[in-house]
Protein backbone atom coordinates (compact mmCIF):
# COMPACT_ATOMS: atom_id res chain seq x y z
CA UNK A 1 0.00 0.00 0.00
CA UNK A 2 3.08 2.16 -0.13
CA UNK A 3 3.62 2.41 -3.78
CA UNK A 4 0.77 3.08 -6.27
CA UNK A 5 2.33 2.03 -9.29
CA UNK A 6 -0.14 -0.98 -10.19
CA UNK A 7 -2.40 -1.80 -13.14
CA UNK A 8 -6.08 -3.18 -12.44
CA UNK A 9 -8.09 -3.40 -9.23
CA UNK A 10 -7.05 -4.51 -5.94
CA UNK A 11 -9.51 -4.86 -2.77
CA UNK A 12 -8.19 -4.93 0.69
CA UNK A 13 -11.19 -5.66 3.49
CA UNK A 14 -13.93 -4.50 0.91
CA UNK A 15 -11.75 -1.30 0.19
CA UNK A 16 -10.87 0.10 -3.45
CA UNK A 17 -7.12 0.20 -2.93
CA UNK A 18 -6.86 1.52 -6.31
CA UNK A 19 -9.21 3.86 -5.97
CA UNK A 20 -7.62 5.57 -2.40
CA UNK A 21 -5.09 8.23 -1.80
CA UNK A 22 -2.00 7.45 -0.27
CA UNK A 23 -3.29 8.82 3.18
CA UNK A 24 -6.42 6.16 3.14
CA UNK A 25 -4.02 3.51 1.77
CA UNK A 26 -1.37 4.22 4.58
CA UNK A 27 -4.32 4.25 7.28
CA UNK A 28 -4.95 1.05 5.55
CA UNK A 29 -1.77 -0.16 5.93
CA UNK A 30 -1.22 1.22 9.96
CA UNK A 31 -4.29 -0.46 10.84
CA UNK A 32 -4.12 -4.17 9.74
CA UNK A 33 -1.18 -4.84 8.62
CA UNK A 34 1.68 -6.66 10.64
CA UNK A 35 5.20 -7.41 9.75
CA UNK A 36 8.34 -9.89 10.91
CA UNK A 37 11.20 -8.74 9.17
CA UNK A 38 14.25 -11.76 9.13
CA UNK A 39 16.63 -8.34 10.56
CA UNK A 40 13.96 -7.86 13.59
CA UNK A 41 13.82 -3.86 12.62
CA UNK A 42 13.50 -3.09 15.98
CA UNK A 43 13.96 0.54 17.24
CA UNK A 44 17.46 0.89 19.13
CA UNK A 45 16.59 3.45 20.91
CA UNK A 46 13.65 2.43 22.57
CA UNK A 47 12.86 -0.33 25.18
CA UNK A 48 11.66 -3.46 24.57
CA UNK A 49 8.41 -2.43 25.83
CA UNK A 50 8.49 0.70 24.05
CA UNK A 51 8.68 -1.41 20.70
CA UNK A 52 5.77 -3.14 21.67
CA UNK A 53 4.01 -0.64 22.20
CA UNK A 54 4.35 1.52 19.21
CA UNK A 55 1.85 -0.57 16.66
CA UNK A 56 -0.48 0.09 19.29
CA UNK A 57 -0.24 3.84 19.44
CA UNK A 58 -0.16 4.22 15.17
CA UNK A 59 -3.72 2.26 15.74
CA UNK A 60 -5.05 5.21 18.62
CA UNK A 61 -5.17 2.30 21.39
CA UNK A 62 -5.62 4.71 24.75
CA UNK A 63 -2.45 4.30 26.72
CA UNK A 64 -4.19 3.07 29.64
CA UNK A 65 -5.06 0.05 27.58
CA UNK A 66 -1.77 -0.47 25.64
CA UNK A 67 -0.05 -1.14 28.98
CA UNK A 68 -1.99 -3.61 29.18
CA UNK A 69 -2.16 -5.18 25.77
CA UNK A 70 1.96 -4.87 26.25
CA UNK A 71 1.91 -6.49 29.34
CA UNK A 72 -0.14 -9.77 28.27
CA UNK A 73 2.17 -9.96 25.29
CA UNK A 74 5.26 -9.72 27.40
CA UNK A 75 4.13 -12.72 29.27
CA UNK A 76 3.00 -14.54 26.27
CA UNK A 77 6.31 -14.60 24.83
CA UNK A 78 8.01 -14.96 28.18
CA UNK A 79 10.31 -11.57 27.73
CA UNK A 80 8.71 -10.10 30.72
CA UNK A 81 12.37 -9.36 32.23
CA UNK A 82 13.38 -8.00 29.02
CA UNK A 83 10.74 -4.98 28.80
CA UNK A 84 13.21 -2.34 30.04
CA UNK A 85 15.89 -3.55 27.62
CA UNK A 86 17.48 -2.13 24.61
CA UNK A 87 17.12 -4.32 21.55
CA UNK A 88 21.52 -4.29 21.93
CA UNK A 89 21.37 -5.63 24.86
CA UNK A 90 18.86 -9.02 23.51
CA UNK A 91 20.41 -11.85 21.81
CA UNK A 92 19.17 -12.14 18.13
CA UNK A 93 16.91 -15.28 19.01
CA UNK A 94 15.18 -12.53 21.71
CA UNK A 95 15.08 -9.57 19.49
CA UNK A 96 13.06 -11.71 16.86
CA UNK A 97 10.62 -12.89 19.49
CA UNK A 98 10.31 -9.23 20.13
CA UNK A 99 9.69 -8.47 16.03
CA UNK A 100 6.87 -11.28 16.08
CA UNK A 101 5.12 -9.91 19.50
CA UNK A 102 5.45 -6.63 18.22
CA UNK A 103 3.71 -8.21 14.43
CA UNK A 104 0.96 -9.77 16.28
CA UNK A 105 0.01 -7.48 18.97
CA UNK A 106 -2.68 -5.34 17.72
CA UNK A 107 -4.32 -8.38 15.84
CA UNK A 108 -3.51 -7.43 12.52
CA UNK A 109 -5.82 -8.83 9.67
CA UNK A 110 -2.70 -9.42 7.29
CA UNK A 111 0.80 -10.83 8.89
CA UNK A 112 4.00 -10.72 6.32
CA UNK A 113 6.66 -12.43 7.61
CA UNK A 114 10.49 -12.91 5.98
CA UNK A 115 12.23 -15.94 7.48
CA UNK A 116 10.50 -15.43 11.06
CA UNK A 117 12.16 -18.31 13.02
CA UNK A 118 15.66 -18.09 11.15
CA UNK A 119 17.07 -16.78 14.19
CA UNK A 120 15.02 -18.74 16.97
CA UNK A 121 16.12 -22.18 18.61
CA UNK A 122 13.93 -25.13 17.00
CA UNK A 123 11.57 -25.10 20.08
CA UNK A 124 10.90 -21.39 19.63
CA UNK A 125 10.62 -21.54 15.86
CA UNK A 126 7.92 -24.24 16.39
CA UNK A 127 6.30 -22.48 19.34
CA UNK A 128 6.36 -19.23 16.95
CA UNK A 129 5.15 -21.23 14.21
CA UNK A 130 1.90 -22.90 16.09
CA UNK A 131 1.20 -19.24 16.60
CA UNK A 132 1.04 -18.34 13.51
CA UNK A 133 -1.08 -21.14 12.39
CA UNK A 134 -3.72 -20.65 15.40
CA UNK A 135 -4.09 -16.67 14.39
CA UNK A 136 -4.68 -18.34 10.57
CA UNK A 137 -7.43 -20.73 12.63
CA UNK A 138 -8.73 -17.89 13.80
CA UNK A 139 -8.82 -15.64 10.70
CA UNK A 140 -5.37 -13.75 10.16
CA UNK A 141 -3.67 -14.16 6.53
CA UNK A 142 -0.48 -14.89 7.07
CA UNK A 143 2.01 -14.76 3.76
CA UNK A 144 5.39 -15.95 4.75
CA UNK A 145 8.43 -16.09 2.92
CA UNK A 146 10.96 -18.71 4.25
CA UNK A 147 13.70 -21.40 3.14
CA UNK A 148 12.35 -24.25 5.77
CA UNK A 149 10.48 -26.58 4.06
CA UNK A 150 8.90 -27.00 7.92
CA UNK A 151 7.86 -23.73 8.57
CA UNK A 152 6.26 -24.11 4.97
CA UNK A 153 3.94 -27.11 6.10
CA UNK A 154 2.10 -24.70 8.19
CA UNK A 155 0.82 -22.81 5.37
CA UNK A 156 -2.86 -23.93 4.23
CA UNK A 157 -1.06 -22.42 0.50
CA UNK A 158 2.44 -23.18 -1.05
CA UNK A 159 3.80 -21.44 -3.52
CA UNK A 160 7.58 -22.24 -4.52
CA UNK A 161 9.57 -19.85 -6.29
CA UNK A 162 13.04 -20.40 -8.08
CA UNK A 163 15.11 -17.40 -9.81
CA UNK A 164 11.59 -15.26 -9.23
CA UNK A 165 9.10 -17.86 -11.52
CA UNK A 166 6.79 -19.75 -9.84
CA UNK A 167 7.78 -23.76 -10.04
CA UNK A 168 4.90 -24.89 -7.91
CA UNK A 169 2.03 -23.75 -6.94
CA UNK A 170 -0.33 -26.01 -4.49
Amino acid sequence: MHDSAWDGEYYFLDQPVHKLGKKERFELHKKHIGFVFQSYHLLDHLTVYENLEIPLSYRDVPRSKRESIVCDVLDRFQIVGKKDLYPNQLSGGQQQLVAVARAIIANPKVILADEPTGNLHSSQGQEIMELFKRLNDEGTTIIQVTHSDKNASYGRKIIKLSDGWIVNDS
